[in-house]
């Protein structure tokens, strides 16, 4: 794939107000939801979920790609299609998650590194002749007493780098996901001083790795204060601190900011989507990137507790999955509020 086509489909992947649905998550981490829904932890019902959020009708108003695991990507309807013919009929453009996942770091109590570089040059080729057009890789960084350590931070960005430099030479877009956990007491100060550290230390690294910035799409964590701290600012707050941190260290050359939801309700991460459009669009100086969304458990978990493995279910769960990607949509405009919400 030519330099031009990367950038065209990374300019796809946010074009329209529309955002991308996160559904790689690992087996093990599916059945972990599936437990606490009382649905049955097999293939087949892991297929059979996917499959109802392939199918949703209306999925592609809001969403314009999604993200796929390495089991996902080689399933199928119940009358054989492929899910990424379902997806890519839609007009949705198929994903895959291609990280191995984090690992304790040797010589750093507490502290991951995203494994998975080993063969990933051949896995990625394969993915693409399987259909996917872009990729994933996430890096987590946890903060603190002393966390997170420079080395911490520089391995996972040399990986995410290098990752990223993979994908584009095998002519697939990369996502590139430094997540900074919202666990722990911390304050949004502290996460914000973090994040900037951790994204300058990445596009670095990009820089490095001669990866072209055009053509990729970044995926972090909005500036929050940690789950425990004692002071949780507002949601303009968060807005405020988000963009301005993001301005400080993303290139313009980069088409699109989806971010991750990382924990987050669906309701609070769409309205503070929101208030950084609403920001973006009434400011003179708005952002030189698209502010999108990547999410998960904000789009899908109201969805997977009213199906809860009932095939009579599925339809209301269908319609729920797409209100949720609906209301993300809206935010993107700057339009997503109560009413949106009541649907």
């Amino acid at each position: 794939m030519t330099t031009q086509a990367l950038i065209e489909t990374a300019l796809a992947l946010i074009a329209g107000d529309k955002g991308l649905l996160a559904m790689d998550e690992s087996n093990p981490t599916c059945n972990k939801r599936f437990a606490q829904a009382g649905i049955p932890q097999t293939e087949e019902a892991r297929r059979a979920y996917r499959e109802m959020i392939v199918t949703a009708p209306g999925l592609a108003d809001s969403i314009n790609g999604a993200i796929l695991y390495d089991e996902t990507i080689r399933q199928c309807k119940k009358d054989g299609t492929p899910f990424v013919k379902v997806l890519t009929d839609a007009g949705i453009i198929p994903g895959i998650k291609v990280d191995g996942g984090a690992k304790d770091l040797a010589g750093h109590s507490g502290e991951k590194i995203t494994e998975g570089l080993d063969g990933l040059r051949d896995r990625l080729r394969d993915y693409r002749k399987m259909g996917a057009r872009f990729a994933k890789w996430r890096a987590v960084i946890a903060i603190g007493d002393g966390m997170p350590s420079r080395g911490c931070v520089e391995a996972n960005a040399q990986a995410l780098a290098r990752y990223a430099a993979l994908c584009q030479e095998t002519g697939l877009v990369p996502i590139v996901e430094p997540e900074v956990l919202m666990d722990g007491a911390h304050t949004m100060e502290r996460c914000r001083a973090v994040t900037e550290d951790v994204l300058r230390s990445v596009f670095n690294e990009l820089f490095v790795q001669s990866v072209v910035l055009e053509g990729m799409i970044l995926k972090p964590n909005m500036v929050l204060p940690g789950l425990a701290c004692a002071r949780q600012e507002t949601i303009d707050e968060i807005a405020d601190a988000t963009v301005r941190s993001l301005l400080r260290v993303v290139p313009a050359a980069v088409p699109g900011i989806a971010f991750l939801s990382g924990g987050q309700s669906a309701a609070l991460a769409s309205a503070r989507l929101n208030a950084m459009n609403v920001r973006g669009k009434s400011s003179t100086a708005s952002p030189p990137w698209a502010l999108a969304f990547s999410f998960a458990r904000a789009i899908q978990q109201p969805a997977l507790e009213i199906w809860r493995g009932e095939e009579a279910h599925v339809s209301a769960a269908q319609e729920s999955l797409c209100h949720r990607a609906m209301c993300n949509r809206e935010a993107r405009r700057g339009e997503y509020s109560g009413a949106t919400e009541r649907g």
